[in-house]
């Protein structure tokens, strides 16, 4: 959720009651409460909510401004009378504001009629949080073990995320350097746990006992694979196919010897080994694989954008820009997903749903070790 910085200290300024120095936005929230303290007719043109607010304080003093009935110019001239009102219907939800304080933001407005670029200051600041929070919750769904349906919950926190995107760009026109400034970390090593080692095995042996399935599944890359000497065997079993060249175990080692993945750390008996014991079906095992790629892709995709948000620097619009080229990546991945999965719905449950054979996940080869 959204930090929020404290309420107002005695004196009425978060400032003093605050030990870290405010961000920028802090100074938008006081010059726009300022400038509507000063000239409460130009609340009919400012369009924020007051959760936009970062300010617990600040977001209870506007939307009490919001429920009082707007004075006339002259009589608010004339009388504090609209201000006292404003302040009792915000004390009970903010009880350090202070008339002082009042006072304190109409000397923080520099200029009145500059409120709605105040508003617009603010409004780009909660999107930026917002995002955020769209990006956490993308991570989240990917990495939480307990849902039913992850992949299912990821692509509909996937879908939010679009939305939300689609609305940033309509809100903040583009501008000159829309690409965001921020330098984003090479992605996060995939988990090559006994259990993901397992059913990747599965998948080749399957795959090479069953080659007529190969075509069927296009879906599938070599990437998917946590590991990456798997991918490359994949690639071998799809090359085999492609040329429609005869495929076993002992065709599968020929291929990988012309691809140099023999060495002492993975040598033909493991190979052979790997491939001995074929369990289910190539397309069952595929899914798997393609599920956590796409589990994995995802979570790459949610840090992305959350570093992205991480620099105040950046614009709304390249917040947008850059959120949407984090996102390509995984639209693709989802691409595949859909085309590996939609066309077993008419006749079959979901494929990510079917209960496959059991696998040992305890490795009891070489074949699990990291290639070098």
């Amino acid at each position: 959720m959204r930090p929020h910085p404290p309420a107002p200290g005695p004196d009425g300024d978060t400032e003093l009651a605050d030990a870290h120095p405010p961000a920028p936005v802090h100074y938008a929230e006081q010059a726009l409460l300022g400038a509507l303290l000063l000239e409460p007719e130009r609340l009919d043109g400012i369009a924020l909510a007051p959760e936009q607010f970062g300010d617990p304080a600040h977001s209870t003093l506007y939307a009490a401004m919001r429920a009082t009935p707007v004075p006339n110019p002259e009589q608010h001239r004339r009388s504090p009378a609209w201000l006292n009102r404003v302040l009792e219907a915000a004390r009970p939800q903010a009880p350090g504001l202070t008339a002082s304080y009042l006072h304190t933001l109409v000397q923080r407005c520099p200029w009145p009629g500059h409120a709605a670029a105040y508003a617009r200051m603010i409004e780009a600041d909660h999107a930026r949080i917002t995002l955020r929070e769209h990006a956490e919750r993308l991570a989240q769904s990917a990495t939480d073990p307990s849902l039913p349906d992850r992949a299912g919950t990821v692509l509909a926190e996937c879908d939010a995320l679009s939305r939300f995107l689609d609305m940033l760009s309509s809100q903040f026109a583009p501008h000159p350097g829309s690409l965001p400034r921020t330098v984003l970390s090479a992605s996060v090593p995939r988990t090559t746990g006994d259990e993901v080692l397992a059913e990747e095995r599965a998948l080749l042996a399957c795959a090479t006992a069953q080659p007529s399935g190969l075509r069927r599944m296009r879906w599938l890359q070599p990437d998917d694979f946590a590991l990456p000497r798997h991918g490359q065997l994949f690639q071998c079993l799809t090359a085999l196919a492609h040329r429609q060249e005869p495929v076993d175990a002992v065709t599968v080692l020929w291929e990988a010897q012309h691809q140099h993945l023999l060495h002492s750390d993975f040598t033909p008996a493991d190979l052979m080994e790997l491939l001995a014991t074929p369990v289910g079906t190539p397309e069952h095992w595929g899914e798997k694989v393609l599920q956590r790629a796409l589990l994995a892709q995802a979570h790459d995709t949610a840090l992305r954008i959350r570093a992205l948000t991480d620099a105040p620097a950046n614009t709304p619009h390249q917040l947008a820009t850059g959120s949407r080229r984090a996102l390509a990546a995984l639209t693709a991945l989802r691409t595949r997903w859909q085309r590996a999965t939609q066309p077993l719905t008419a006749t079959h449950s979901p494929a990510i749903n079917r209960t496959g054979p059991r696998l040992r996940t305890t490795a009891a080869s070489p074949t699990t070790r990291a290639s070098r």
